[in-house]
């Protein structure tokens, strides 16, 4: 294998090995180097036949546009029974007609309610809104139970860790795209590296037509999408924790498929800022150019606020009508195409010579499923995590962030392989500039 070919197996997004002889597998990082003394092409792992010790009972929290489809992938494994739960009716009858799953309607906001669906599962997936997911996901583990979860709540999921230990629990939380499979990598190409610098993630999910006024669609829960506007943003500059108000730095960057997208401060480092030691670390969110301008006038002008106004002796939470106003706007409608746009960059030293790792992803709506990229990207992520578990890859007690489970190579090489097997590649490029 030549050089140029391991290059160009990695930019094509192929799995990040080089084979050297024997058959021994070599992180990507030292792949370049292997492949000068390798004479010949050898094949590079891919996802297999997943054989689990048992059938196994799969629970999914929540029926929306992500947690549908992670039901609809599961629900493809003969190894699994799935069950999903909503308090809406109309979207678990649309998905008992389309796959093997049991609809449960139950309002998981009510813990004996989330304890009696969940009692007899053997891995529990948490779709729910942030503002309940921390109450969701200590519920599960005074439980015991096994957890993948991509609720995304403000709180820190880390200090739910003993608890998750006390029980016998394992939680991986955070498990989406960005955060998610953002950090997953983040931490890979961080334990190859003698020494990091810094990691740098941009990441968005954009409507593939823009319309006028937001140019914006919400796969996610809005008032998910509002809360990344408010909430202070935090990242690590020098080694010091720095706080910024969301929507600030502004930056411009190309990208291929999409053109000048604009990238902007969010708290989307989450658990990364006391998990890894780098020096400087961030992550920002792509909208298109002209999104930070709209939003930051709404914010300013108080319309996220949840303080009660008065009005004509009404008491009104502004908030509640911005959302009244905007989720109809921002709603995803079925068969609108929509693309998910990633970069995560790791800069430090490999053997003494400056080493650059990047990452790329652009994946796009599918129109043979009718299935959204955001919803892909991030709940196929969730879906090879539980695959991940029910095989045994992973299993250690605690609450886990998903740069912790990118120091297994193992786990790494497991998640990448299920989510090229459903068509969400990465790309990766070395450079030593």
């Amino acid at each position: 294998m030549t050089a140029l070919t391991v290059e160009t197996l990695l930019t094509n997004g192929l799995m990040a090995v080089s084979y050297g002889p024997g058959g021994k597998c070599f992180p990507a990082l030292v792949a370049l180097r292997l492949a000068r003394s390798a004479t010949r092409r050898l094949p590079l792992p891919t996802a297999g036949v997943l054989r689990y010790d048992h059938f196994m009972k799969v629970t999914v929290l929540g029926a929306g546009l992500v947690g549908s489809p992670m039901a609809l992938d599961l629900a493809k494994d003969p190894a699994f029974d799935v069950i999903v739960a909503d308090l809406r009716e109309e979207p678990l009858e649309r998905l008992a007609q389309r796959a093997r799953v049991t609809p449960r309607r139950a309002d998981l906001a009510k813990a004996d309610e989330l304890q009696a669906l969940t009692r007899d599962a053997d891995i529990v997936l948490s779709a729910v809104p942030g503002f309940m997911g921390y109450r969701t996901l200590e519920t599960l583990l005074e439980m015991g139970k096994t957890v993948v979860d991509i609720a995304f709540f403000s709180e820190n999921p880390l200090d739910l860790d003993a608890l998750a230990k006390k029980n016998g629990a394992t939680a991986i939380v955070d498990m989406g795209v960005g955060p998610g499979m953002s950090s997953v990598l983040a931490a890979h190409a961080h334990s190859q590296l003698d020494q990091t610098t810094t990691i740098l993630t941009y990441v968005g999910g954009l409507p593939r037509i823009r319309r006028w006024p937001y140019e914006y669609k919400a796969v996610f829960s809005p008032i998910d999408v509002i809360e990344e506007y408010t909430r202070p943003a935090r990242y690590i500059e020098n080694r010091h924790l720095v706080v910024r108000p969301a929507l600030s730095d502004a930056e411009y960057l190309e990208f291929p498929e999409v053109g000048t997208l604009e990238a902007f401060n969010t708290d989307g480092l989450r658990t990364m800022a006391v998990t890894m030691n780098v020096p400087n670390m961030k992550e920002k969110t792509l909208r298109y150019p002209g999104h930070i301008e709209k939003m930051a006038v709404l914010r300013e002008t108080g319309f996220f606020s949840a303080e009660p106004v008065e009005i004509d002796g009404a008491k009104v939470r502004p908030i509640d009508l911005t959302a009244k106003l905007l989720f109809p706007m921002w709603k995803m409608e079925p068969g609108e195409a929509d693309v998910t746009v990633m970069k995560v960059i790791i800069e430090g030293t490999k053997a003494g010579k400056k080493t650059r790792v990047t990452y790329d992803l652009f994946d796009t709506y599918d129109a043979a499923t009718g299935i959204h990229s955001m919803a892909r990207t991030t709940g196929y992520t969730a879906t090879a995590a539980v695959r991940m578990l029910a095989r045994g890859l992973f299993a250690e007690k605690g609450v886990f962030a998903p740069e912790l489970v990118g120091r297994n190579r193992s786990c790494v090489e497991f998640l990448l392989a299920e989510l090229r097997a459903r068509g969400v590649v990465y790309k990766e490029t070395i450079e030593f500039p």
